[in-house]
């Protein structure tokens, strides 16, 4: 089928789809309908900032496949962000996760694409220098991608003379503790794992429900957990205590206990979910996912090197460097024994399977729903089994995993004589290992 005829369908079917496409031949059509597209834009009940051009034939879209962030057959055009004049009156520095000093623009509010903007990110110091941003300067900003303020250029013509340059400070403005700066990079840090500013941002990161999923430790509480000196560490989440805990504000009886029970349940994540949740620059999931196939303990991952890295299909030079310098940090390496001490489990789920990994060195496809499971966690039953889950179904498919209304990635498995198995038989077998 098209893509058109599935957006015929679904408005058969009453629900709500975009009101205007176009069905273009060429690359100049898709051009056209864009201009088209941005003439419109004002007349939609809602904002938007492009559009997507996306192939018609959608049995194509299993053959051009996916990269780890977006689909191969479809891009998205946006147009020029709108853009608005207003006075910059200071520059603030943020310190974030990961210890880097951010400059923001303190702004004379100003509406910008429907809302009202007093603050833009002025990204680093090398940015401000080379747009000669100054204290007191008529600038002008835009929503990047319609959603982030940022400082876009600067109206000289309009200086008297009294505008400030700006100088990165020379301490942390949390901790007053000395900044540095990497050889080669554009970022200011603060060196210190204690600085409240990023251990705040590190704790919420690490239990965060996309990390170690500790039920209940949101922003407030780790506010008030860092304030009161309970915590330093991820690793002093599992030191905690009942009386620890009610002592806090707005902290009962039960719910000390619910997030206690939370957090002992996160003993027991997989793999890349810990690695996730190290923060290690340029890391995000699927690059921990990868690691955790890869290596299976983080003992192992800790001991590679360049050379091992970045053999690995899915691991750039930049990558590999950021994940050495993370595991040759001292601070680093004492938080993973304190983790080990503290009972987290650090090696892959798959590598604990009863009779071996089902689905060692396999790449699985999931198609429709599987009952009792969400998408996620039948991707988390693949790798635990030793599998690597893929988006879609090529030559080197091993297996097609097909649940209840499987889409076309069925047919295509059929047309390939790519092995096929049914949803429950999955189950089933994930169960046998001891992995269900």
């Amino acid at each position: 089928g098209t893509q058109e005829q599935v957006l015929e369908k679904l408005r058969l079917f009453g629900l709500r789809t975009t009101s205007r496409y176009w069905k273009c031949r060429d690359i100049d059509g898709c051009l056209r309908g864009l201009d088209e597209l941005r003439s419109l834009k004002e007349e939609f009940p809602f904002q938007i900032d492009g559009g997507v051009v996306k192939i018609n034939e959608r049995e194509l879209y299993h053959i051009l496949g996916s990269t780890a962030k977006s689909p191969r057959w479809a891009v998205a055009y946006k147009y020029e962000a709108e853009q608005a004049e207003t006075v910059l009156k200071d520059i603030i520095v943020q310190v974030g996760r990961t210890g880097v000093l951010t400059p923001v623009a303190i702004l004379e509010p100003v509406a910008v694409s429907g809302s009202t903007v007093s603050r833009a990110t002025l990204h680093n110091e090398d940015e401000i220098r080379r747009k000669d941003i100054r204290i007191g300067d008529h600038v002008r900003v835009e929503k990047a991608g319609e959603v982030i303020p940022a400082v876009v250029a600067v109206i000289k013509e309009k200086r008297v003379g009294k505008e400030r340059i700006f100088h990165m400070p020379r301490k942390c403005p949390v901790c007053g503790e000395p900044v540095t700066r990497r050889e080669g990079e554009v970022a200011v840090r603060c060196e210190n794992l204690q600085c409240p500013a990023q251990l705040k941002r590190w704790i919420g990161y690490f239990a965060a429900r996309g990390a170690m999923d500790i039920e209940g430790l949101g922003e407030v509480l780790v506010d008030q957990l860092v304030d009161a000196g309970l915590v330093k560490s991820p690793a002093d989440i599992y030191r905690l205590r009942k009386q620890d805990l009610l002592k806090l504000e707005r902290i009962a009886d039960k719910s000390a206990e619910n997030l206690l029970r939370a957090i002992g349940q996160s003993r027991n994540r997989d793999l890349w979910r810990l690695i996730f949740a190290l923060g290690i620059p340029h890391v995000g999931v699927r690059t921990a996912q990868v690691l955790e196939e890869e290596f299976g303990s983080l003992d192992e991952l800790a001991g590679a090197d360049l050379a091992r890295l970045t053999r690995i299909p899915d691991i750039g030079p930049v990558v590999a460097q950021s994940i050495v310098r993370f595991f040759r940090n001292a601070p680093n390496r004492r938080l993973i024994e304190e983790l080990k001490r503290a009972g987290v489990k650090v090696t892959a789920a798959r590598k604990q399977a009863r009779g071996g990994t089902p689905l060692e060195g396999k790449t699985v496809v999931l198609t429709g729903t599987l009952e009792g499971l969400t998408r996620q966690q039948a991707e988390e039953l693949v790798r635990r089994a030793g599998g690597k889950p893929s988006g879609s179904v090529s030559s080197k498919t091993d297996l097609v995993v097909v649940g209840d209304n499987p889409g076309s990635k069925l047919e295509r498995a059929r047309k390939l004589d790519i092995p096929t198995m049914d949803g429950r038989e999955f189950v089933q077998m994930m169960k046998k290992a001891g992995l269900a």
